[in-house]
């Protein structure tokens, strides 16, 4: 599932570990700081680190745990933020569902996979089940 491949290499970058909710918060940190410098809108920077949220909560609560890259990148003359979460959890048997609208499996948010997708501009999921998942976006500066 994608919608844009995001530009760069995603494995560039600070690498935060999402073994507990320490790692969560030093992820939301380090994003809104990231968002910062890049130049990120208060508005976006406030939908980067909603989507980092969720998606580190995802990594560490559906997927036993894993880790967060996140770095800066530059295309066409833009700045943007790239983040990818890694786990090596169980997949997510149906993604479709998973992307659901308002679709939830816990307590979180409630913003879920979708929610991530369209506080982001670019956004890329590779999962198998029994293979971990890897979510990648990218906010850009406007």
């Amino acid at each position: 599932m994608s919608g844009g491949a995001p530009a760069g290499t995603p494995e560039q970058g600070e690498r935060i570990p999402l073994d507990s909710s320490t790692g969560v918060v030093r992820a939301r940190q380090l994003v809104r700081t990231l968002a910062q410098r890049a130049g990120l809108s208060l508005v976006d920077q406030t939908k980067l680190v909603t989507a980092t949220s969720e998606l580190a909560r995802n990594t560490l609560v559906h997927g036993g745990g894993g880790h967060m890259v996140a770095g800066t990148l530059e295309a066409n003359g833009r700045t943007g933020i790239r983040l990818r979460f890694s786990d090596e959890g169980p997949g997510i048997a149906d993604v479709d569902l998973a992307l659901a609208d308002g679709w939830s499996s816990g307590d979180g948010m409630g913003l879920g996979l979708s929610g991530a997708r369209r506080l982001a501009d670019e956004f890329e999921l590779d999962t198998a089940v029994g293979g971990g998942t890897r979510v990648t976006i990218v906010k850009w500066a406007r």
